[in-house]
């Protein structure tokens, strides 16, 4: 999808000129872009969390050559999805107390934050758990 997708839309289904339309497509850009750059976080209830996040200077490894480069430091910009988002992309069933599950997740990231840890780490670390919770009661059941 492009930013005249996005202006498409808003002139179909709002029904302002394509002109309006365009300069409210460009007017939330333009505000998403400012807040990130004053390094402010953008939550979106229902979508996710746009956040800028700052990366320590660290050594990599060239892939082509095996040879150790410097990656200095850097800010980086992430993205955090919605426990709606996320449940709409897998299928499931949005659960009705949505906002609290949204809620909670913007927490248990800044918690994580705060403590030094990249809630991004977490993530994964969940899903490997509750994969590892399906396949534990999948054998089970089996078993049964």
């Amino acid at each position: 999808m492009t930013k005249a997708d996005i202006i498409e839309g808003v002139y179909e289904k709002v029904g302002f000129s394509k002109k309006e339309s365009a300069e409210i497509v460009e007017l939330v850009f333009d505000t998403f872009k400012e807040t990130l750059e004053r390094g402010d976080k953008i939550k979106i209830s229902g979508f996710g969390n746009f956040q800028v996040r700052q990366k320590k200077a660290r050594v990599g490894r060239n892939p082509q050559t095996g040879r150790e480069i410097e990656i200095s430091a850097r800010r980086v910009l992430t993205f955090r999805p919605s426990a709606v988002l996320k449940a709409a992309l897998n299928g499931e069933q949005i659960p009705e107390n949505h906002s609290e599950l949204d809620a909670a997740e913007d927490a248990a990231a800044d918690a994580a934050e705060a403590a030094g840890l990249d809630p991004e780490d977490l993530d994964e670390e969940l899903e490997e758990v509750e994969e590892y919770k399906a396949s534990a009661s999948g054998m089970k059941a089996k078993a049964e």
